[in-house]
């Protein structure tokens, strides 16, 4: 018994990708959202090294656009790039996949996982946008329509979610393996799920909507299937 309450306390040590400036709020809301799961989050960016034997799980968190020779793009005027932020996560992202380490894509980091694994974005939705608005904002203001029977349905509770919204890039064709989860009102994909690995993504910043609680279950997911994995 003493050992599996000592296991059922560990906490996991998820890694967080990201930008690797000194002021990073995203970073914070992800390293309380962890902690509030029951993990342990450690920082990950091109000044922060984290070795790969270290990770029980990964989140891989927003940022600038996505280089577009990753998915066959092409470089546009508006796009913020940071090719070695892309690889080094990238290299992260294979470890996990070869580990079968559970991973949570979020925005930017959604649509590198959708990259990864084969699929293309849209580079500016912002022309194409009939019912949502352009306006960026961490308050759910958007409508997330969710499959019902979809993990992400589950973690989420409900088919209609309100979310946030700070990208002006989208999921055009989804990665090998993924289904679709959710989408908005636009019919823009806003959550992935994969079939046969242990990966979701989302579109928004679940992070700023740490107090509701279907959007802590994403993080709980992380945490729960991260401690799984390690009492095995």
């Amino acid at each position: 018994m003493a050992s599996r309450s000592r296991s059922s306390l560990y906490r996991p040590v998820i890694g967080v990708t990201g930008n690797a400036r000194r002021f990073s709020p995203s970073w914070h809301f992800i390293r309380l959202a962890v902690y509030l799961a029951g993990g342990h989050a450690r920082r990950i960016s091109v000044r922060h090294a984290l070795p790969v034997e270290w990770l029980d799980g990964l989140i891989i968190s927003g940022g600038d656009d996505i280089h577009p020779s990753l998915y066959e793009g092409e470089i546009v005027p508006i796009g913020e790039y940071d090719e070695a932020r892309d690889a080094l996560e990238l290299e992260y992202i294979q470890h996990a996949v070869d580990k079968h380490l559970p991973m949570l894509g979020i925005c930017r980091g959604y649509q590198l996982l959708n990259v990864f694994f084969g699929g293309k974005l849209h580079q500016d939705i912002r022309p194409m946008r009939q019912r949502t608005s352009n306006i960026g904002t961490i308050l759910p203001r958007k409508t997330a329509l969710v499959r019902e029977q979809s993990l992400i349905g589950k973690l989420l509770g409900k088919q209609k979610a309100m979310v946030n919204s700070l990208h002006h890039q989208a999921v055009d064709k989804s990665g090998d393996g993924f289904q679709v989860s959710a989408h908005d009102l636009d019919h823009f994909i806003q959550a992935v799920e994969h079939a046969d690995l242990p990966v979701i993504g989302v579109q928004w910043h679940p992070e700023y909507l740490i107090y509701l609680q279907g959007q802590r279950h994403l993080f709980k997911w992380v945490v729960d299937k991260a401690r799984e994995r390690h009492q095995r």
